[in-house]
């Protein structure tokens, strides 16, 4: 792991790199035990795939890794984990000391290997069922049908289609049926089961034997309406060109009446003909709230308005909770057929994200919020789902994460798009945090940005006089198996580990490291050696986000305070009720700066936004890694000017200047902000000038075209590389959409102290503390005695 590369080949962060060895020292640790794992990222060290089978271990089915202990004269390898001794198999007999296999490489801790598909009748390529919103207005309608025609075109030849509009009812197409547009037809007002969907698109078992298909294939039938997008191409296009915007009337003051949640329970049921472990992806493109059926968000008079934040915690909304438990047994339908449903949502209004987010997270979908289904977030991100080459985002299918843990470590749960298997077993913790009570997760979806959290504890029993005391060392494996894009079964193994700390013996030592170390508190040393604040940071902020999810009346605010004041009481250096003692160990002290901006981000300040906003942010925060998602939390600045190159600015009120050009990356959108002098010399045209000038006012005017150019260029890198694609927002100072930016910065200036600030500075009209006068608070605070 190096600092340029934290996650190295494993895609494995901490939030604390050594451990302490009992619960009650580890609870003192304020920061809980915990792991993100990016579950399939693309690395050059990851060896070649392994095409043979993995070994196990007969007593704990860890696999065999760099870890384990070889007797080369007996042909025995030791577990690690639970030390147990293994025969090596008959075609390991030729290995040593100079002849190992690759699962013994040192510094192959990651690896992959190809693996039998285990059904007899694999289908090799994935299903992509697209359901399609027709109560739009007719521009917007234009933008969905032009964009879904690109993703046809996008898509490998032999991927099945299929196609289902919804708005007043549910329309399945029949693909297959080329000389008209056939079509089954379901209303849209009450629930639909499966075994009812089944039965009126002829593709129950019953129907299909009686059809003569006693091949033990009941699901071939589903060729009618999924069909290779090279054969159904015409038809598809042919179906898009006649479908119009829903046909039945709306009164005035009325919402159209859209079925969304029986649309989903159909395109569930349709798919559920296929044959199992088929990877598919349901495809919903959305632009409104439902009205109609279960699932219903809102009523349809206009007068009522759709639930806000108020409405919730009041439990003033009298739609939200039944709209919930359907889609969890929405989602739990589609966990047990291994497929997964994306959601692509445009609207001015709320759609209801909030309601559909435990269907998208728990089958690992992607989620894509925008304002129209013609803005490039929503059309540039829509077409990187099925772009292939180094904008792919590599989906996978029908996935499973197996974790093995040392004795004595428990596993609490996940944060993160997955669902329990409910598996037990002795690493099962009594404590459930998100996705427990199991050591094995399906995900019915995974792409190459899929990070996951998992959260740890201690055995509460003393372990002095265990075998395991006198091992320095803990391990981790994480078993991934899934479904490539091309059909293949893949299995990917990770084994890490990482170093117990015995605070009874760190606290003998702690004397002696003063004279060598005197800038550390007289706490255990190695553990702050061991803390990596930035994953601490947004593991915090996924707990939080969790927590004002699950918990009523959860004061996210005052739980992180206390938080950190309690960390920086443990882990700093001061002396007794004296603040101005008080200092940090620099693998502390970003930390701080991190909950502040925290304190002030979309996932705990709700204030501003919908539900429908609020869950998109925290399904993305959960998803990304942590170099992404700390980009959430803080965003980063870089500043622009003729005097210097491009170099990172303070993310402070400070760093705005009439000579400069800011760009921000807050990850959600990107903004381009142009300084005073900077905007008034673009606006004058002074970077057109004509070149036949005199030679240094023409080199001026390139250089000024050069400036003006190069926050564009770096902004484009940055959409490119990301998905969901970011807003790109350009403004100017003193400009409306300045607030993009002026939200995010630190109010070091406000109009409380504008007096003290120079001249020309900018100033933020907020009443909200700046960083220096928290962090005097904090230093107060943690010094008291």
């Amino acid at each position: 792991m190096s600092e340029t590369d934290p996650e190295g080949c494993d895609g494995v962060r901490m939030t604390w790199n050594v451990w302490p060895r009992s619960k009650v020292e580890a609870s003192k640790c304020v920061i809980p035990l915990a792991a993100t794992l990016s579950l399939l990222r693309p690395h050059p060290d990851i060896p070649p795939t392994l095409t043979y089978p993995p070994l196990r271990c007969r007593t704990c089915s860890v696999l065999l890794n760099p870890f384990s202990r070889v007797d080369f004269a007996a042909s025995i390898w030791i577990c690690p984990f639970c030390f147990n001794r293994n025969h090596f198999p008959p075609h390991y007999s030729q290995i040593s000391p100079t002849n190992l296999p690759a699962e013994l490489y040192p510094h192959y801790t990651t690896l992959q290997y190809s693996l039998p598909s285990p059904n007899p009748n694999p289908n090799p390529t994935p299903v992509f069922l697209f359901l399609l919103d027709t109560c739009l207005i007719s521009d917007e309608f234009g933008f969905l049908k032009s964009a879904l025609r690109q993703a046809i075109d996008l898509l490998p030849d032999n991927a099945l289609v299929g196609f289902v509009s919804f708005g007043t009812q549910v329309h399945v197409h029949e693909l297959g049926f080329s000389e008209l547009n056939k079509v089954y037809v379901f209303r849209g007002n009450r629930e639909i089961p499966k075994d009812r969907v089944l039965d009126q698109l002829g593709l129950s078992r019953r129907q299909v034997f009686q059809k003569g298909m006693m091949n033990n294939q009941p699901s071939a039938a589903v060729t009618r309406f999924l069909l290779p997008a090279s054969d159904c191409e015409y038809t598809l296009n042919s179906v898009l060109d006649e479908l119009q915007p829903d046909q039945w009337p709306v009164s005035p003051g009325s919402r159209p009446a859209r079925c969304t949640g029986v649309a989903l329970s159909v395109a569930a049921g349709l798919l559920a003909a296929c044959n199992p472990g088929t990877g598919a992806r349901i495809i919903a493109l959305v632009g409104g709230p439902c009205t109609e059926g279960p699932g219903s968000i809102v009523s349809k008079d206009l007068s009522d308005p759709v639930r806000s934040h108020k409405d919730l915690d009041k439990d003033a909304a009298p739609y939200f909770k039944k709209a919930v438990k359907f889609y969890e047994g929405l989602a739990k339908q589609l966990v047990s057929q291994g497929h997964v449903l994306d959601l692509f949502a445009s609207a001015l209004d709320q759609v209801g994200v909030a309601e559909m987010k435990v269907a998208v997270e728990r089958t690992g979908g992607l989620v894509v919020l925008s304002e129209s289904f013609g803005h490039s977030v929503f059309k540039d991100s829509f077409k990187r789902v099925f772009e292939d080459g180094e904008q792919s985002l590599g989906l996978c299918f029908n996935g499973t994460l197996e974790i093995n843990c040392s004795k004595d470590i428990k596993i609490q749960g996940i944060i993160g798009p997955c669902t329990s298997l409910e598996k037990k077993g002795p690493s099962v913790a009594d404590t459930v945090i998100g996705e427990g009570n199991t050591t094995s997760w399906k995900m019915c979806g995974l792409d190459r940005s899929t990070c996951l959290t998992v959260l740890f504890d201690l055995s509460s029993s003393d372990r002095t006089n265990t075998p395991t005391a006198a091992n320095p060392q803990l391990y981790l494996q994480f078993v991934t198996s899934y479904q490539s894009p091309d059909g293949q079964s893949v299995l990917r193994v990770t084994t890490v580990t990482r170093r117990w700390v015995d605070v009874a013996v760190s606290s003998e030592l702690k004397a002696e490291a003063r004279h060598c170390f005197p800038f550390l508190p007289p706490v255990q040393w190695e553990l702050v050696q061991g803390f990596d604040q930035e994953t601490a940071a947004v593991v915090m902020a996924r707990l939080a986000s969790l927590k004002m999810e699950t918990e009523e009346a959860f004061d996210a605010t005052r739980w992180l305070d206390r938080l950190l004041i309690r960390l920086c009481s443990k882990f700093g250096d001061y002396h007794k009720d004296d603040p101005s003692s008080f200092t940090l160990n620099p693998s502390f002290s970003l930390f701080p700066q991190f909950m502040f901006n925290l304190r002030r981000s979309q996932f705990v300040q709700v204030f501003n936004n919908s539900p429908d906003e609020t869950a998109y942010f925290r399904m993305l925060l959960n998803r990304e890694n942590i170099s992404n998602a700390a980009v959430m939390i803080q965003p980063s600045l870089i500043a622009y000017s003729f005097n210097s190159l491009p170099a990172p600015a303070l993310l402070d009120v400070s760093s705005i200047s009439a000579d400069r050009i800011l760009l921000l990356d807050s990850y959600f959108s990107v903004v381009i902000f142009h300084g005073m002098t900077i905007a008034q010399w673009r606006n004058m045209g002074y970077q057109n000038q004509p070149e036949h000038q005199a030679y240094f006012r023409a080199f001026i005017y390139k250089a000024f075209a050069h400036l003006l150019q190069a926050p564009h260029e770096d902004a484009q890198i940055i959409i490119r590389e990301r998905f969901p694609v970011p807003r790109l927002v350009v403004c100017d100072q003193h400009g409306s959409q300045a607030r993009f930016l002026l939200a995010k910065l630190n109010p070091s200036a406000t109009y409380n102290n504008a007096h003290e600030m120079a001249a020309g500075s900018d100033v933020i009209f907020t009443d909200d503390v700046s960083l220096q006068v928290f962090f005097e608070h904090l230093q107060r605070l943690a010094v008291q005695s």
